[in-house]
């Protein structure tokens, strides 16, 4: 018994560990990748465009300000499900979709929506309130 499993051991010591190959031109993987980025892209210009999904997006939480509008998002997010199921088996679409996609919605959200999220400082022609000044430049006091 011993020497089976010091043979069992050598033989996974010596083993070379198993590298990932790079990846074939028609892989699962660059067959799902526009279908991702098109639902991506929908959740970014939906959330951009709804004032109560912005709310969310600026408190930084993610799931909320998608899920506001999640439901116009459906004909991409059912065809990068579908798209899945059909590569990689029935149901594997609706769970990449819930986890490893979710996952990093936020992120890719924020990258996207970053200009939107940022305050800028706009210049305003008009005198402050309660600041009325007369031609010297100097305020009035009256």
């Amino acid at each position: 018994m011993k020497a089976v499993l010091l043979s069992l051991v050598t033989v996974v010591a010596l083993t070379p560990p198993v590298q990932a190959g790079p990846r074939v031109p028609g892989s699962a993987h660059e067959m799902l990748l526009p279908l991702e980025q098109a639902a991506t892209a929908c959740f970014a210009e939906t959330v951009a465009a709804n004032p109560r999904s912005m709310a969310f997006a600026r408190a930084g939480r993610w799931y909320e300000a998608a899920s506001v509008t999640g439901f116009l998002c459906r004909p991409e997010v059912d065809a990068m499900v579908g798209a899945h199921d059909r590569l990689y088996g029935r149901g594997t679409g609706n769970r990449f979709f819930k986890n490893a996609y979710a996952r990093h919605l936020g992120q890719q959200l924020a990258d996207r929506l970053k200009p939107f999220l940022e305050r800028t400082a706009v210049a305003n022609a008009e005198p402050r309130d309660g600041a009325a000044s007369d031609a010297s430049g100097k305020g009035t006091d009256e």
